[in-house]
This record gives structure tokens, sequence and C-alpha cells, in this order.
């Protein structure tokens, strides 16, 4: 019977096992991966193929409508976009690694600089918009990577002048909260993707420094996921 028992009590387990819908450069995704491993949570990688389309297939409209990842499943819960996702594990999981600090002012300038990224940086230079830009606008790749670059520039010099008083050797002093979560990716995007002149931006050039220490960071990189075409990947 014990033998029994933890066969379902594994099978339990796994029906259970959180499941994360992701595309590997995206870095709504990145920062929901980052969050899961400095959480110490396991999870599936489900792979969605933006290029390809994936995102508006009914299976994927299904859990979420609107057709962007990243995507949680847990459980019964399906939740979707990155900073409702990292709110709720931090939720649920409050003692796995803490996202918010316990100082009110601090965690209002957290919510803050995640903003800045999550509403005035990332929107405007993601696929879907490039790929508007290219069939609306132009279609010369110099006109996109201006934009990117202008949208990006706007929201690191805010971000800059957020965070100098606040900064440690993270975003808002000497731990990792939800702040960094989403400068990491974005910075690691400004530099490979859209070669932005970084030395305008000290700090956040030196809080790229201290994520690229950091196993959960690394690890949630974009040439570490399954999905990637990366000739480095393993």
């Amino acid at each position: 019977m014990a033998s029994v028992s933890g066969d379902n009590k594994k099978e339990s387990e796994l029906k259970l096992k959180l499941k994360l819908y992701s595309y590997w450069r995206s870095s709504c995704s990145w920062r929901v991966r980052i969050a899961l491993n400095l959480k110490g949570l396991k999870y599936e990688y489900k792979a969605v193929n933006l290029l390809k389309g994936e995102q508006l297939s009914p299976e994927f409209t299904n859990l979420n409508p609107i057709g962007y990842v990243p995507v949680l499943v847990d459980g019964d819960l399906v939740l979707s976009d990155s900073f409702a996702i990292i709110l709720y594990l931090e939720e649920k999981y409050p003692h796995h690694h803490p996202l918010l600090p316990q100082d009110l002012h601090k965690k209002a300038i957290n919510f803050q600089a995640a903003n800045i990224i999550s509403s005035s940086v990332q929107p405007l230079q993601n696929l879907a918009t490039l790929k508007c830009i290219e069939e609306t606008i132009s279609s010369d790749p110099d006109v996109k990577l201006a934009w990117a670059q202008h949208y990006t520039k706007k929201g690191f010099v805010a971000l800059e002048r957020l965070l100098k008083d606040y900064a440690g050797r993270f975003a808002t002093g000497d731990e990792v909260y939800l702040a960094d979560l989403f400068l990491a990716p974005q910075i690691h995007a400004a530099i490979k993707r859209f070669n932005v002149d970084m030395t305008q931006f000290p700090l956040l050039s030196r809080l790229n420094e201290a994520y690229n220490e950091i196993p959960a960071f690394q690890d949630a990189m974009p040439e570490k996921q399954p999905d990637t075409p990366l000739a480095s990947a393993s």
C-alpha cells in the first residue's frame, strides 16, 4: 500500500506542477523565469514560437485571449501578464526569496521602476510593435532600430534618475527585489538587440554586472532556454 500511495502522491504532484508558456527571447517571460528561479520553484517549460505565430493559435488564445507570453498554469489557475504572475507567486510563496521589501517607501519605488519598464519601454520595442512599424511605416531596419533605441533610452534616463538615491548593490538596496527582475532583461535587450550606448547609463550598467553574477538570473537567460535557436545553447 505504501508504494501505491507513494505513486499516487507523485502523480498528484506531477499534475499540479507549474507550467510556464514562454518564448526564449521574450523579456516578459524572462522576468517570470527569474522569479521562479529565485523562489526555487520547479516548472515545466512550454515553448511558444512567436515568430511562427503560435501565440495566435486557438490553443494558446484559450489560455490568453490577447495572445501574449508568458502564461503560468498552476493547477486550475491560468494566469497571464508577467506583473500579475510575479505578484501571484509572491503572494503564494512569500517566504521563498521575498520579491518585495517590507519598507513601504522602497516597495513603492520597486513598483514604479517595474512599471516604467512594463508600460513605457518594453511595449514600445517588442516584437509586435516592431512588426507593426515594418508593415505600416517603414521596412527599413534602421527605422525600427532608431524607434527601439529612442524609447529604451527615454526609459533608462528616467530609471537612472529614479534609482540614484535608492540603489545599493541592486536597484533598491543590497537585496534583489521586483525592480531587478524587470531591469535585467531590458538592459540585456538594450545591449544585445538594440545596440544602446550604455556609457550614458552608469548605474544601470553597474546593475547589469551584478545580475550577471546571480545564478537565478543566468539560468533564466535566453540562450539557456530549451527553445533557443542559438548555436551556443547546450
